[in-house]
């Protein structure tokens, strides 16, 4: 389990999250919803260890995240920002064998390689691979990204993946093609999968488990059918139930 035990964060003076105590299960994608601001990049943030916590501990599979050493938490768990920035002439190809950084000694070796490129294949994105980098779409530059933190935990069973809106770019094609890709991977390896989303219906569609988000603090937390309610989108979106009920389908 990748769980927050009692987690608070606080950053410029404010607190961010509040008491969080949540959990994503390995082989479940866990969606994590709710209105800007309320937390849900910080908590994935605290959730892969690219922040500390105010307060409060994240344990990867019974232990302490703090625990674990740099080489050994970049092969148990991968994860994509909201943007990663990169300027330098770089192919698709070599970005996403950037993934395999912390399996190599020296050089990357061909098995390296050979699973940049099924990387690449499974994120429909192998005919970019001689592309520059900075001159793709911003969709195209996603789908390569989520091709280099797949090329991370490739092969390996009860790894994470942490995505911080990965069908944000995506046209309607792509979005689902990736989804199920991801959804078909917790099932395959029991990879662990969290994603912060916007798109409720997406996660109603493919999310196992979902949490949502208010105010830094848990508001509902449980399967995505049952969270994802009307009722419940209403609640935190602070919408009209016309609008939550749109959503929900």
């Amino acid at each position: 389990m990748m769980e927050a035990r009692n987690l608070s964060y606080a950053a410029g003076g404010a607190w961010i999250l509040r008491d969080v105590r949540a959990a994503l299960a390995p082989g479940k994608v866990t969606a994590i919803l709710g209105p800007n601001g309320a937390g849900k990049t910080s908590l994935l943030r605290c959730l892969a260890g690219a922040v500390a916590p105010s307060s409060g501990e994240v344990w990867l599979d019974g232990k302490p995240l703090a625990q674990y050493g740099l080489r050994a938490l970049a092969q148990k768990r991968a994860v994509l920002s909201q943007s990663v920035p990169l300027a330098f002439p770089f192919t698709a190809l070599e970005v996403v064998l950037m993934g395999r950084n912390p399996y190599v000694e020296d050089a990357p070796a061909r098995a390296d390689a050979q699973i940049a490129e099924e990387a690449m294949r499974w994120m429909d994105a192998w005919r970019l691979r001689q592309r520059i980098f900075p001159t793709l779409s911003g969709g195209e530059q996603q789908r390569v990204q989520l091709a280099r933190v797949l090329a991370q935990i490739w092969g390996r069973d009860d790894a994470w993946l942490l995505l911080d809106e990965p069908t944000s770019a995506l046209d309607l094609k792509h979005q689902h093609h990736v989804l199920e890709r991801l959804r078909g991977l917790a099932r395959a390896r029991r990879c662990g999968i969290g994603l912060v989303m916007h798109a409720v219906h997406l996660a109603r569609h493919y999310a196992d488990a979902a949490l949502l988000l208010r105010g830094g603090r848990v508001a509902f937390a449980g399967a995505s059918r049952r969270v994802l309610t009307a009722e419940n989108i209403a609640r935190v979106f602070d919408v009209a139930p016309r609008v939550a009920s749109l959503a929900a389908t």
